[in-house]
């Protein structure tokens, strides 16, 4: 019986689900946790995706990022509880809800019914719920989705109302009438944190117009980028100290900026007059749009510290109804406000009553122009804010809404980020931080009708109550309820309170809550604490780690630290792990329009969960761009899972052919020949900087680290070159210390794939160890007692020289399997690796290794100047530094100049310090060699082939057809063979020479001489007939 199992033959989906399916089996998530009961908790919080849309590529990313982290922090031996969540509120749900009711505005919410709207709306929160637990499933994402926090749930809801309720009571809480961004679409006004993430670039219509003072004949040029607003212009702003000139142009006199008059007009205007802006307040003029009233005085100038002479005229338009600074500046000069804007973006007066205002952009410029009041229009590119949520433009808008003071806590917050350790820092100190230093009160309120309530009652005295519980909510309540009452719209509307100031009816103000409020409470209210679970929270709290994308910075991220800082003073999460976008592979966003996304259903299928989330942290880190190749994908595939696969098979083949379990023996570490301490040295300075990279989640340069170990170092230098050990009949101290040696590298690389690669990892450490799952092992440690970094230094030195001495083979066209005589290198490495010359001569297929002291006997070198280098700092020298180097011995300079010295030249008179940066060094070798460098290490191979070299080249070549015979025919490893060979005489004979060697390495029993057609072979470019014969 065989002492290991193969691996697994089926499709990569089918061994995938066996593997998902075992561990669901065997609760592997619970079993994780239970396995470290006792030890220190390792705290992550889980950002709530909303389950109504589907799960995509970028989500795979993030998940990935998240699970590798816990998966890596269990096997290191923390506790790491995960538990899932679900967004459930928002207009996000409403929209799609509205969409499935074919409807589209609160009227027809309204009609069709408060209560079956948010009926619907909760139904359809989990839509795609079914995907998300399949891909979380597919992808090995180890999470508690059995157990979720829901943002609809009554008892997250009462948690949230606990914080807001405290928010209210120390007075944070106020109503307030400012200019908000505002979605006509979605009716109502959005946060800054939400206006953040919602920018896009458009091209919009601007114009400058001349706006004609009232007791002169001139005009003030006003530019805008809004049209629309113009017809709500009550006043003009320009700077104080900023210089304005009266010109001459086009028959007319205008006044504008100084700095602007020549981007305004170009070349044709005359200054006439020039004065600051402060002469200019007060000054009157006619309205431009005469379809609004005012009922204060109106249309005059003001001033204005914000109105730069950067761009446009230096003079700008004032509509205080449209824009939080020209709102600022009515309060000041107590302006009228004209607003003919309803709340879906229409006018309700003008000539353009009905239409979305910034549709009736091309109309206005049209009336205008007819009425001789445009003075210059063009398109502008320039990004403006959308809805994030329906990608409607917004407007700015005075709207009433509910405010969090949250600039009281400006200051704590800084602190509290600055707490935090960002990856990478740079999102923390610069994005986030300088978010929170332009802080702005919080708008927490939102016109709609699915999500948490606004749990504040008015009466009409104007007398405000807030509750912070069910309990309070029933005590307080002039209806029969209980505690189980929905806490959703509209049954929460129904009830009402007893003023406690004049005793009349207290109703629910109508509004529900920003989700990002829901969503940044979550570290209390997935506990419903303070209700109950006191001391979970508190282990729980804060987040060692959370993770999610670039988008986070002002939504996730900002809500949690937000309610963080107010309710515990402190910030929520320790490290922030942040990750950028997934584009395609030229760099483009995804989107459906451009047919540019990617199913990762279809990649799982394809190539496996593994290979995909191993793709994503390998291509590039994750706080960059990802660009998304599936050519990329493929190379990982090939490159990495199989040649781990194989590097198994092969172990696995021989072990069982011999009926081998390593675990049966061991041979001391110090007793093991030098190489396999050095892939033992290698493999733990791996385990010691795999683990560096993790505590600093740099995941990218643990993966690459690690496949760069196991495709290099394990599989094509330590199982290449001792495969003939493997093979060996007797059971030595020899044999037992390659296996041994394997045996213990390939179990470790199974624990340190498994975060990465949770399921191939699977796969081999069960087969490997009988163990239950690698998933409740743990992690390597580096035992630096056997790093030997001078032992790894001289076999890098070894495989350095023998990457040269290929690259001369190749540049030569010689190929490695026909002997050579000798290479030659640098004298000063004998010491080190004297020893070790039969494994380059055997790597290399030559005789010999010569160390000389003195390689310029070898080479040609020529010198000359660097022009790109030299010639900007040393100008018109830069020939005489040409002269000055024809003179010079290269024999003496270049090893100067290679190993980092400067050399002194003399130009022109003068002794100049030159770097190898002056100089062009051009290094070829003598005839009859090749030579090879890199970073100051040369090889010099003899390309000489003597007869005797050129019979040897056939025998190699005749056993490596014999065996892709063997191969092609499908022979067994172990299977004997007849030979039959016929051709040219040259190379008959070198058989003859060789036949033993042949078959020996063939597993030959005889080789014939026949005159049989057999099938040819290409030896060397003799034509020789080869078959192989399975002996029985």
């Amino acid at each position: 019986m065989a002492v290991f199992k193969e691996l697994s033959n089926s499709t990569i989906a089918d061994t995938e689900k066996k593997i998902s399916d075992f561990w669901n089996e065997i609760n592997i998530l619970k079993k994780s946790i239970d396995n470290r009961d006792g030890k220190e908790n390792f705290v992550f919080y889980e950002g709530p995706p909303t389950a109504n849309g589907k799960p995509g590529i970028h989500h795979v990313l993030s998940r990935t990022l998240k699970d590798s982290v816990c998966k890596y922090k269990t096997m290191t031996g923390y506790r790491v509880e995960r538990k899932a969540g679900w967004d459930t509120h928002g207009l996000p749900v409403e929209i799609e809800v509205e969409k499935q009711l074919n409807i589209s505005s609160k009227k027809e919410i309204e009609e069709y019914g408060i209560a079956g709207f948010n009926k619907a709306c909760k139904e359809s929160v989990f839509t795609y719920e079914a995907l998300w637990r399949e891909m979380s499933e597919r992808m090995a994402y180890f999470i508690d989705l059995e157990n979720p926090y829901i943002t609809l749930d009554n008892n997250y809801i009462e948690s949230v109302w606990w914080i807001l309720n405290r928010f209210f009571n120390e007075d944070y809480i106020y109503e307030g009438h400012k200019i908000l961004p505002y979605c006509p679409r979605c009716g109502t006004g959005l946060a800054s944190h939400e206006v953040a993430q919602g920018y896009q670039e458009i091209k919009s219509n601007t114009v400058i117009v001349p706006i004609k003072r009232k007791d002169a004949d001139e005009y003030f040029l006003v530019w805008t980028t809004t049209p629309w607003t113009l017809a709500s212009n009550v006043a003009l702003a320009v700077h104080s100290t900023a210089d304005y000139v009266r010109v001459k142009s086009q028959d007319n006199t205008f006044i504008v900026a100084k700095a602007l008059a020549g981007k305004v007009f170009g070349d044709d205007f005359e200054i006439v007059d020039e004065f600051k802006g402060s002469e200019l307040e007060y000054v009157e003029y006619e309205q431009l749009m005469p379809f609004l009233q005012v009922n204060k005085k109106a249309f005059f100038v003001t001033l204005a510290d914000y109105v730069t002479t950067d761009d446009g005229t230096g003079i700008v338009h004032i509509a205080p109804a449209f824009g939080e600074d020209d709102y600022q500046i009515g309060r000041k000069y107590n302006l009228p406000v004209l607003n003919p804007v309803d709340e879906e973006g229409k006018y309700t007066d003008t000539p353009w009553k009905g239409t979305f205002v910034i549709d009736a952009d091309l109309d206005i410029i049209k009336w205008l122009k007819e009425e001789g009041k445009l003075f210059k229009k063009e398109k502008v590119a320039h990004n403006y804010p959308h809805c994030w949520r329906c990608k409607t433009p917004l407007i700015y808008y005075a709207k009433p809404s509910w405010y969090i003071e949250i600039t009281k806590l400006k200051d704590k917050l800084i602190e509290n980020n600055n707490s935090v350790e960002w990856y990478p820092d740079f999102v923390g100190e610069k994005r986030f931080g300088n978010w929170l230093e332009n802080l702005n009160d919080w708008a927490i309120s939102r016109s709609r009708y699915w999500g948490t309530p606004l749990n504040i009652w008015r009466c009409e005295c104007g007398h405000l109550e807030s509750v912070g519980s069910r309990k309070e909510l029933v005590e307080k309540a002039i209806e029969d309820i209980d505690e189980s009452i929905e806490l959703h719209r509209p049954y929460v509307d129904d009830v009402h309170f007893h003023c406690s100031k004049c005793g009349g009816t207290m109703t629910r103000v109508p509004d529900v809550i920003d989700c990002w409020f829901d969503s940044g409470s979550m570290p209390f209210a997935q506990y419903h604490y303070p209700f109950e679970n006191k001391e979970k929270f508190e282990s729980q709290f804060p987040a060692d780690f959370i993770n999610e994308g670039i988008d986070q910075t002002r939504g996730w991220f900002y809500s949690l630290i937000a309610i963080s800082t107010f309710v515990m003073g402190v910030a929520p999460y320790k490290k922030v792990l942040v990750n950028d976008l997934i584009l395609d592979a030229e760099g483009r966003k995804m989107s459906k329009s451009r047919g540019n996304t990617v199913d990762p259903f279809q990649l799982f299928d394809q190539y496996g969960a593994d290979a995909l989330r191993w793709y994503l942290l390998y291509v590039s880190p994750a706080w960059t761009p990802t660009r998304f190749d599936i050519e990329g994908l493929k190379e990982v595939q090939s490159k990495f899972f199989n040649t781990m696969k194989n590097v198994y098979n092969f172990f696995t083949l021989y072990a069982n052919t011999d009926n081998l379990n390593p675990k049966d023996f061991i041979v001391e570490v110090k007793n093991r020949p030098e190489i396999d301490r050095w892939l033992l040295s290698k493999y733990n300075s791996l385990i010691r900087e795999v683990r560096r990279e993790m505590d600093i989640f740099d995941l990218t340069k643990a993966v690459r680290k690690i496949q760069d170990f196991i495709n290099e170092d394990l599989s094509n230098w330590y199982i290449r070159r001792n495969r003939r050990r493997f093979w060996a009949k007797d059971m030595t101290e020899d044999k037992k210390s390659v296996f041994g040696t394997t045996y213990e590298v390939l179990v470790g690389i199974s624990k340190l794939i498994a975060p990465f690669a949770p399921y191939i990892s699977e796969e081999v450490y069960q087969k490997l160890t009988g163990e239950e799952s690698v998933h409740l092992a743990d992690y390597p440690i580096c035992d630096e007692s056997i790093i030997d970094l001078e032992l790894e230094s001289r076999m890098e030195l070894v495989r350095n020289l023998v990457s040269l001495g290929r690259a001369a083979r190749e540049e030569a066209q010689i190929k490695v399997r026909q002997p050579l005589h000798k290479i030659i290198v640098d004298g000063k490495y004998k010491k080190n690796i004297d020893y070790l010359v039969p494994l380059i001569m055997e790597e290399l297929n030559i005789k010999d290794v010569d160390f000389e002291d003195d390689l310029s006997t070898f080479l040609n070198f020529s010198l000359k100047p660097d022009f790109k280098v030299a010639g900007p700092i040393l100008g018109a020298k830069v020939k005489l530094l040409g002269k000055a180097l024809s003179k010079a011995s290269a024999d003496e300079l270049v090893p100067k100049l290679e190993s980092g010295e400067k050399v002194v030249l003399t130009i022109d008179g003068e002794e100049l310090e030159v770097s190898k940066d002056f100089i062009d060094v051009r290094i070829s070798s003598k005839e009859g060699f090749n030579v090879q460098m890199e970073n100051n290490i040369f090889v010099i191979l003899d390309t000489n082939i003597d007869d005797e070299l050129k019979v040897e080249g056939y025998v190699r070549e005749v056993i490596s057809k014999i065996q892709q015979l063997r191969k092609s025919n499908g022979f067994e490893v172990m299977d004997n063979i007849d030979i039959k060979v016929n051709g040219e005489v040259e190379v008959i004979e070198a058989v003859k020479k060789y036949e033993e060697i042949i078959k020996e390495e063939t597993l030959g029993l005889s080789i014939s001489y026949t005159d049989e057609e057999l099938d040819k072979q290409n030896i060397n470019g003799h034509e020789t007939g080869i078959v192989v014969i399975k002996r029985v």
